[in-house]
């Protein structure tokens, strides 16, 4: 029997199978979406009081299964059941209202409200005339915080909170929902260690109230350290479910790519050349201070720092986006009033933001639009024509060679996953053919396969002359792939480290100074 979504809260006050071994099950899912297989037989069990990771590369099918668990997708085959009855989430207040959260990526919280009104939309209480009591609804947020640890001001706008913060308030909201089922999709990419070990305490209290915890992620270490098992997909299909404690870091990898990943972080030693960039006393009000340091043709220079350090403002500032108050930039042994992104382009320089969604992709537009935007008044125009044969023959050809994986070039942006999107962005700024690659945060919510892939051509454009400055949060990546790397914490660098000297520890110690 399939529960209507008008009956469906019933199951869940009742608990209709009682012993169900488990609390939310998917069997023989399959999507489809134009032109591309999304989901095909694919299984999933969630048990009561447990943290089950979703495992995958990009495009393996982890958010599609996740997003019909939460009602925003509807199957095309298979089924659902919550607490051994199945049951049909035609929307994600169907799946609200029996308990199933859903913390996205993307967060979804609505910037000029209070944090409490963010919390209890839709559900504020009222007044004696019908009116919302602000006091009350101020109160019961203050509570659920202290249930949960968190130190926010119910009555601050969200718009004021930082994206560690705003994380916090929709796990808080999620939870106000006195869910029993709570899906977090990549919920650390922005967080802090310290942040992440916040995350880490409420995870593990919530685990002990019974709930169910659904945990994307592609980071490996929190894998081993949060999660009591894991489910491995690979190109929309179920590949296994194993316990944690079963397994090692090189197990879940060929689990998840099908392939060994013989070296992760394929440097190279190549020759370094002249210096192409010098920035000296670099400024930018109160957001970095004397900011110098010189990067080599040839040369990975990485740059490390806490959240809040000035890397990303460095970047942006070196690359036109918010031009500096003081300081020189020399490009090329000449200094260079680099005034805006239009004019960096022209110098040969290119800047992979860390934001794709909001400052990288043009999302409702297709592939190949988003790739050949920054040439198209390159080589690809002739006499105020563009050459549209051959640049959709040359993104064709940076598309196979990055593996973007879409149907053709004139899919949306939009249905492509995250790591796709990254690899689209990053066609965009090689067909540039630059000089200077600027990049912050690479891979950030990409796979590891996907990983392995992006910084064998980080280490192909560095054999090719390239001057590559790659901003990261993950220090095996730094540490893995630059010939220097430079620290910086609360606007300023506090050091560099060649690579035969640089450790994790050192790292840490200028980072925190």
């Amino acid at each position: 029997m399939v529960v209507s979504p008008s009956t469906m809260a019933a199951v869940r006050q009742s608990g209709a199978v009682p012993n169900a071994e488990y609390l939310l099950s998917a069997e023989g899912v399959r999507k489809e979406f134009p032109g591309v297989v999304a989901l095909d037989d694919v299984q999933f069990r969630l048990k009561r009081g447990t943290v089950h990771a979703l495992m995958g590369e990009n495009g393996a099918g982890k958010s599609t299964l996740m997003k019909i668990l939460a009602g925003i997708y509807i199957p095309d085959k298979g089924e659902v059941r919550l607490k051994g009855v199945e049951i049909q989430l035609k929307s994600p207040l169907d799946a609200l209202e029996n308990g199933i959260a859903m913390i996205h990526q993307e967060l979804n919280l609505m910037p000029f409200m209070t944090v409490a009104e963010n919390i209890w939309i839709r559900r504020e209480p009222k007044n004696k005339f019908g009116f919302v009591d602000h006091a009350a609804m101020f109160r019961q947020t203050d509570e659920l915080f202290r249930r949960l640890n968190i130190d926010i001001d119910p009555e601050i706008q969200v718009s004021e909170l930082s994206v560690a913060n705003r994380q916090m308030v929709e796990i808080a909201k999620a939870v106000s929902y006195n869910s029993d089922v709570l899906i977090m999709d990549e919920p650390t990419s922005a967080l802090t260690e310290r942040e992440v070990e916040h995350l880490f305490r409420i995870i593990r209290d919530l685990r002990a109230q019974g709930i169910g915890i659904v945990y994307i992620t592609h980071k490996m270490n929190e894998l081993f350290e949060i999660a009591d098992e894991f489910s491995v997909f690979r190109d929309g299909r179920y590949i296994g479910t194993h316990a944690s404690t079963d397994v090692t870091r090189d197990d879940i990898i060929r689990m998840m790519v099908g392939r060994e990943i013989t070296q992760m972080f394929p440097k190279e030693e190549v020759p370094i050349g002249d210096v192409v960039l010098s920035v000296k006393n670099l400024s930018l009000n109160n957001v970095f201070h004397d900011v110098s340091f010189d990067v080599r043709s040839g040369e990975i220079l990485g740059v490390a720092g806490l959240v809040g350090s000035g890397r990303s403002n460095v970047a942006e500032t070196l690359f036109g986006v918010t031009p500096a108050t003081s300081g020189t930039i020399e490009l090329f042994g000449k200094t260079t009033d680099i005034a805006s992104p239009t004019v960096a382009i022209r110098n040969r320089m290119a800047f992979l933001t860390e934001d794709r969604k909001d400052t990288g992709c043009l999302l409702i537009l297709s592939v190949l639009e988003n790739m050949q935007i920054a040439v198209l008044q390159d080589s690809f125009v002739k006499g105020g024509f563009v050459q549209e044969s051959s640049i959709e023959a040359t993104c064709e050809d940076m598309a196979k060679k990055l593996r973007v994986k879409t149907p053709n070039l004139d899919e949306r942006v939009e249905n492509l996953s995250g790591g796709n999107q990254q690899k689209v962005l990053i066609g965009r700024w090689l067909l540039t053919k630059p000089k200077i690659l600027i990049l912050d945060e690479p891979t950030r919510g990409i796979d590891v396969g996907a990983k392995a892939e992006i910084h064998r051509l980080v280490t192909e454009m560095a054999r090719n002359g390239v001057a590559v400055i790659m901003i990261s949060s993950e220090m095996p990546e730094v540490l893995g792939m630059s010939d220097r790397i430079m620290v910086m914490h609360e606007g300023r660098v506090t050091g560099f480290l060649n690579r035969d000297e640089a450790t994790q520890i050192k790292v840490m110690e200028l980072a925190a100074q």
